[in-house]
């Protein structure tokens, strides 16, 4: 099976090379930026997720998409 993949993986990688630059350009942005996107908004997420439960200061900003009744729970549990 990882050498199936490791074929396939090499025949896309020759198909591409062999592409002008001004379309290897385009393909390769279609996929990289989402990709990057994506991987750059899960560390923001999780990053933001351990600061919150590691810290114990009431005054720290809440994490992203956290909803105000969420914020309320969490500040009396932490008080109590």
């Amino acid at each position: 099976m990882p050498d199936a993949i490791a074929q396939w993986w090499d025949g896309v990688e020759l198909w591409l090379t062999q592409l002008p630059f001004a379309l290897q350009f385009p393909m390769v942005m279609v996929v990289l930026l989402p990709l990057c996107r994506s991987v750059a908004w899960l560390i923001d997420r999780a990053v933001d997720w351990g600061t919150s439960e590691v810290t114990s200061d009431d005054a720290a900003e809440p994490p992203v998409g956290a909803l105000p009744e969420d914020l309320g729970e969490a500040r009396r549990s932490r008080t109590s």
